[in-house]
């Protein structure tokens, strides 16, 4: 998809033209040459980014966020004339601003009203004149008259955005926020000489899921001469920010407020260089309203009561998806030595009675493998049902879906790829989202690894076994020519890199990183080889070329054999081949718990029937939970079955597939559905009217509407919808529109059974990636 055409140059992040005031800085140039990363519109290439700071504060009932960011950067190249920073269309940009980096300087602080940023400046003395002039960070801000501000920036930066001077005239200047709207909060920094002076910027169209801001630089700005860029902006609801009200928090009494920044979502969080080849440390100051607990991805934190700010602090570099915040009615308790679960009050027990004492068991068989756990706190924290993914590896604070509470086995197996990903992902990061297997594979790899030390090789394969039928399920519906299914996938210009997000990142990937290992004869050399992997790479991002070859390093004596030009199973051919993966794992120690499942599968499909010999082959309440979802799943791959089967099924499992988790009782319900049993269809009804979030509503909605059951949905939908995320209704109703006119808008405020609401919406909502990755990618990111 090509990118937009851009705008005029004129334009700010207002988008509406505006006259160039008498002292406008000149017009910031085009941006550079495009940056090797087609996901990311930013310069990074031609900076080096050593920190950021935030200033944020939250507005719940505006359902907004003002921020400002200070970015301490040293341009690598000679006078470059623009900083590029990926933002977001949700972000509205009020103003940039330069100033030099004094050496040694501590990080900043925050003003969050003017009274304040007058507190904060009105006793700062004048400093004393010093013995000799310190040497310039960079030359005056040549496009700006001299900044008289010491200690407070704000008389340089307070102003709204400077347009640039080629601005055409002839339309109106920009609106300014509307008067009531406080403005975002202002930095303060502790050494006085060196004042901020306001830059021109503009804002121009990306791709569909993000813009570019372009701020004009100072003339003969010197390479590796640290200097700071300041830019304070307000954002909405956007991809990365998800605000809930009270109603859709289990507690019903605050309101709550996340973030997800996989893959490319936090440009609308802050502006920022998207992409995972740039690392650094952040810093973070939070004010939130009084009662309501925040928490950052962080390895430091503490709360200013006298201030009501939080301030956090992360003292390793991570991309910037790895940012995260959340902020709600959350309180905590201990579940290890270095571990804490955080949830709502009435959702707290249940996680530490699932949790209390096995992550640190988790993590003490990870070090064990793979080295020291290097971030200090593992904390987790459970998110109300709108959380629109399983869980995200976010360093320090892992952030899982509540719903997942109910289904012990998915539970644990989620929380340990998590863990997997301090190592793989977070310590060491794919540099671009072409090549997302570097960490996902390897996470998948090491979470196996994990498993089998800690619950036996059986578990673990009766996990992979599940997930290798779920991959091969998805390569069926996509076809094996399908690009995406290739490990190096081709990341077009527009492309949005999460819908790149499937199971062969995952499977595919674990299946060449398994490969690898047995070349090595014993997992346990391949082990060694990781943890000089992660020491050699820690803390940056890596290509595949980076990992094979240190691989082929770590064993000379592999590549003596030419083992990754072997006929059939050529590295190259791993990674660019699309299809299944070019040799799976020996499940073979996992028969103990596949074979029954086989089994009874075979009973159920095989004519003609004897389901007197199938339904007493086996008592289904003492499988475990992978057993019975690996049988469901397979019923469900060969639906329409015949009546008869469906009837006996219903017969002999449904009432006690009531009683089991939501992991057991969609798919259950999927097969009513697809085989238009009526008599189960109230089930469906009770499930759909008890679900909020979309790993347990979207595959029903899909497989209602695909038959010829599309009306019991949308009977369904509108007693419910009010219960639902906005971005979550706003998928199911793209669903539903399919094949129908559009419906007139109604008012969704008092929905009643008799007078049903719903817009139909001419796009998907980002978030969506459909039917297949939905149903099929039940997995953490």
């Amino acid at each position: 998809m090509a990118a937009p055409a851009p705008r005029p140059p004129g334009l700010c992040c207002c988008r509406k033209g505006s006259a160039a005031g008498p002292e406008a800085p000149p017009a910031p140039p085009p941006p550079p040459e495009p940056p090797p990363d087609v996901a990311s519109a930013s310069s990074s290439q031609l900076f080096s980014l050593r920190h950021l700071h935030l200033g944020l504060e939250l507005r719940p009932e505006a359902r907004a966020l003002a921020g400002c960011l200070v970015l301490e950067l040293c341009a690598l190249r000679p006078q470059p004339r623009a900083l590029v920073l990926d933002v977001h269309p949700a972000l509205r940009v009020l103003s940039a601003a330069y100033r030099r980096a004094p050496a040694g300087e501590a990080p900043c602080s925050f003003a969050f009203s003017p009274a304040e940023a007058a507190a904060a400046a009105a006793p700062a003395p004048p400093p004393p004149p010093p013995p000799s002039p310190p040497p310039p960070c960079a030359p005056p801000c040549a496009a700006s008259p001299p900044c008289t501000a010491t200690f407070l920036s704000a008389p340089c930066i307070a102003a709204g955005p400077l347009p640039p001077a080629a601005a055409p005239p002839a339309e109106p200047p920009a609106s300014p926020p509307p008067a009531a709207e406080p403005p975002p909060p202002l930095p303060l920094f502790a050494q006085p000489p060196c004042a901020a002076c306001p830059l021109g910027f503009r804002v121009d169209p990306f791709t569909d899921y993000g813009s570019s801001l372009t701020v004009s630089l100072p003339a003969a700005l010197q390479p590796h001469q640290p200097f700071q860029i300041i830019v304070r902006y307000t954002t909405a609801d956007g991809p990365a920010i998800w605000w809930l009200d009270p109603e859709l928090t289990y507690g019903n009494a605050k309101p709550f407020v996340f973030t997800q920044g996989h893959s490319v979502c936090n440009r609308s969080f802050f502006p920022c260089f998207d992409t995972p080849a740039v690392k650094c440390t952040y810093s973070a100051t939070v004010k939130a309203p009084a009662g309501i607990q925040v928490l950052m991805s962080a390895t430091q934190s503490t709360y200013l009561e006298e201030e009501g700010v939080y301030q956090f602090y992360m003292e390793y570099p991570v991309p910037a998806y790895l940012v995260a915040l959340v902020a709600g009615d959350l309180i905590h308790a201990d579940i290890g030595p270095r571990s804490r679960v955080w949830a709502e009050p009435c959702l707290l027990p249940t996680a530490i009675s699932k949790l209390s004492g096995m992550v640190e068991r988790w993590l003490t068989a990870a070090e064990s493998l793979y080295g020291p756990y290097i971030w200090g706190r593992y904390d987790i924290v459970f998110l109300p049902p709108s959380f629109p993914i399983v869980a995200m590896e976010n360093p320090c604070l892992t952030f899982i879906i509540s719903s997942i509470l109910e289904s012990d086995e998915f539970l644990i197996i989620d929380v340990i790829h998590e863990v997997a990903h301090s190592w793989f992902g977070n310590a060491v990061t794919n540099a671009t989202w072409e090549e997302m297997w570097l960490s996902e594979g390897l996470a998948t790899y090491a979470q196996r690894r994990i498993t089998t030390e800690t619950y036996g090789a059986a578990f673990t394969c009766l996990e992979t076994a599940f997930r290798l039928d779920a991959l091969h399920r998805q390569m069926k519906l996509l076809g094996e020519d399908n690009p995406v299914s290739k490990l190096q996938v081709k990341l077009e210009p527009g492309v949005n890199p999460s819908n790149l997000m499937n199971l062969f990142t995952y499977e595919k990937g674990y299946c060449f990183v398994y490969y690898l290992s047995q070349l090595c004869g014993d997992p346990r050399h391949f082990d060694s080889f990781l943890r000089a992997y992660i020491e050699k790479y820690k803390f940056t991002s890596v290509v595949a070329q980076d990992l094979l070859d240190s691989f082929l390093n770590f064993f000379p004596e592999l590549k003596e054999q030419c083992v990754e030009s072997k006929a059939g199973l050529e590295f190259e051919r791993w990674l660019n081949a699309t299809g299944p993966p070019l040799a799976e794992p020996d499940l073979s120690q996992g028969s103990s718990l596949t074979r029954p499942v086989e089994t009874l599968f075979k009973l159920w499909t095989t004519e003609p029937l004897d389901s007197v010999a199938a339904a007493s082959s086996v008592d289904l309440t003492k499988w475990r939970t992978f057993q019975t979802v690996l049988f469901l799943d397979r019923l469900l791959d060969g639906s329409p079955l015949p009546h008869e089967v469906i009837k006996k099924l219903s017969e002999c499992y449904s009432s006690q597939l009531d009683s089991m988790n939501a992991e057991i009782r969609i798919r259950w319900l999927q097969i009513v559905v697809r085989n238009d049993y009526y008599p189960d269809l109230y089930k469906v009804r009770r499930f759909l009217e008890n679900q909020m979030s979309r790993m347990y509503t979207i595959p029903l909605y899909e497989d209602l509407c695909t038959g010829t059951l599309k009306s019991f949905a949308l009977e369904i939908f509108y007693q419910t919808q009010n219960q639902l995320h906005p971005n979550l209704r706003k998928t199911i109703q793209q669903i539903l529109s399919q094949g129908l006119n559009p419906l007139p808008a109604i008012d969704t405020t008092a929905v009643t059974t008799d007078t049903p609401a719903m817009v139909l919406e001419d796009k998907v909502s980002e978030a969506t990636n459909g039917a297949i990755s939905l149903r099929d990618v039940n997995v953490s990111a």
